[in-house]
């Protein structure tokens, strides 16, 4: 069983920056790919940015490319998203996932509680 830790969320208004972080138990973190996930108030769980296990490989959906930045320190078994030029759409609960996959769908691996982001107009 991975144990999986989100933290770093909370209110920004528009335009603004905030880092998440992603902290997991397990002590073959290098073994995992790692991802966020985001749900918004009445809409499913969408994907939002994909690391894989070396750090290598990384994915964004289309609505936060070039805003977001995923990654990872092994050392540390946490993984970041850095949230820059925030925007009221991007309210939501933000869900890390650990997987053996690269973990583009909404299922599957360790999931943690969540963190909300909620970002004023």
């Amino acid at each position: 069983q991975v144990q999986v830790v989100e933290s770093g969320g909370g209110l920004v208004q528009a335009g603004g920056s905030l880092r998440l972080s992603c902290a997991t138990s397990t002590l073959t973190f290098r073994r995992y790919n790692m991802g966020w996930f985001r749900q918004a108030p009445g809409k499913e769980r969408e994907f939002v940015a994909a690391i894989s296990w070396s750090g290598s490989t990384t994915n964004y959906a289309d609505s936060v490319k070039a805003r977001f930045t995923i990654s990872r320190a092994n050392a540390e078994n946490t993984v970041y998203l850095q949230m820059n030029s925030l925007k009221p759409e991007d309210t939501a609960v933000y869900y890390c996932n650990a997987r053996t996959t690269m973990p583009y769908s909404d299922s599957g691996g360790y999931w943690g509680q969540g963190t909300q982001v909620t970002v004023s107009s």
